[in-house]
Parts: structure tokens; sequence; C-alpha cells
């Protein structure tokens, strides 16, 4: 019996991600998003690179660097976005804004076959800036992302969920898609328009629309206690970010 409900489980998890994993699956072929995190070795100015200490990112993107030096050249060009993160708030910035010493991420769309050097020879979609000392959470991420089913309202809002990290999903097992999230003083929305992020009220968030709630909450707790917590950012058509 243990058994047949373990299989059930694992099964809820992977229905409850499908719409998740049949987008990557999509992708298998095509391009990807890389992510490279590290330290600016130098000040950006106007240079068409950017020169980074790499010291972390998503799965892909590091094992491309297998065998290389984690000092590394990554272009920019045009029609690279430059985001300056502060205390949760996004704010578009000029390429000179970004110094030495400064935390970085650097989101390159490229194909999966891609090389390093191809990847890094690719102007960035994205680079995020979070300056020197940038804040570290303590608790982890719940990350839940779904449609609004209904109008922001007395510290609550409704979703359906369709996707969202590990934890969130784990603990998405058993339960409705439809939840119930709470915000508060201290949560930061934001809408997102053509990669370009904009501070908004609860109020804005639009019926149908795609929202993404993240909540820091002890990896103890059940959903219906992290759905207690204020939720730390709500973002309103936010760009995908692999994890």
């Amino acid at each position: 019996m243990r058994r047949r409900l373990t299989y059930v489980a694992l099964a809820a998890l992977v229905l409850l991600a499908a719409g998740a994993s049949s987008t990557f699956a999509a992708r298998g072929s095509g391009s990807v998003t890389y992510v490279f995190n590290g330290r600016l070795l130098a000040d950006a100015g106007n240079s068409s690179t950017l020169y980074v200490d790499v010291n972390g990112g998503n799965r892909i993107a590091l094992k491309k660097l297998v065998g290389l030096s984690d000092n590394q050249n990554f272009a920019v060009g045009a029609g690279t976005q430059f985001l300056r993160w502060s205390h949760g708030v996004p704010t578009v910035v000029a390429e000179s804004n970004l110094v030495a010493g400064d935390a970085v991420s650097i989101h390159v769309r490229a194909p999966r076959s891609a090389s390093f050097a191809e990847i890094a020879a690719t102007a960035a979609r994205r680079v995020a800036d979070r300056g020197p000392t940038p804040g570290f959470a303590h608790r982890p991420l719940w990350l839940f992302v779904g449609t609004l089913n209904s109008p922001a309202a007395n510290g609550k809002l409704s979703i359906h969920v369709q996707s969202g990290n590990w934890l969130g999903l784990r603990k998405m097992l058993g339960q409705p898609l439809d939840e119930s999230f709470s915000y508060g003083p201290r949560t930061i929305f934001i809408l997102w328009r053509s990669g370009v992020p904009t501070v908004i009220s609860p109020s804005q968030l639009g019926v149908g629309d795609r929202i993404s709630v993240r909540i820091r909450a002890p990896r103890a707790y059940s959903l219906q206690q992290a759905e207690q917590v204020p939720a730390r950012h709500i973002g309103d058509h936010e760009p995908h970010t692999p994890s």
C-alpha cells in the first residue's frame, strides 16, 4: 500500500509540473537561456563586453564552462537590458552604472548546442546588477506561477497554479490547483512590459494575467502555513528565469 501511495504522489507531481516540463522539452533542440552569475572585474563603461569572474549560474551554463577559466568576457549590445536591483525593486539603468565589484547575473539566449565561445560572443539579453553587497536570504524560496483568478484585495490573491520551483510544487501534492496567497505592506508588485519592470499596486494586477508569487518561509512549513506568510515579491508577466 505504501509503495502504491508513493507512485500516486510521484505521478501527481509529474502532472503538476507538466506545464513547465513540456516547455523545456519543446526547447530541447532549440535555443535556451544561459545564466552566469559572478562579479564584475572591471567597470562596464560603454564597452561591448563585460569582464566577469563567474562563480555560479544555471546548470546548462556551468556545464559549458567546464575546463575553462572562470574569468570571462560576455558580449553586450544595443538590445541588452541592464537592471539594477535594490531592496527587491528593479530599475532600468545605463551600462555605465555597472562598476567593478558588483554582483551580476548575465542572461544569454543561444542554441543548446552552442559552445561557450559562441555563447559569450552572443549579446546578452539582460544583465541584472545587485550592487557590491547583495543580501542573502535566510529562508528558502517558495515560488508559485499561475494565472490570477480574481482581483487582489484585503491582503489576498488567488491564482490557478501552473508551475513553480521544486519546493513549491512538492508542497502542492494533493492540494487544489487554485490557491490563495497573502501579501502585505512590504510586498513588492512588479509589472513587466516588453522586459521593462514597473512598480505597481495590487489593484493593477489583471484577472487572467500570468502571476509569479515568491515567498520566503521555513522549508518545514505546510502549504497552508506558507500561504499565510506575506509574499516578498509578486510579478505580473515576469520574464521566465531559469532556476
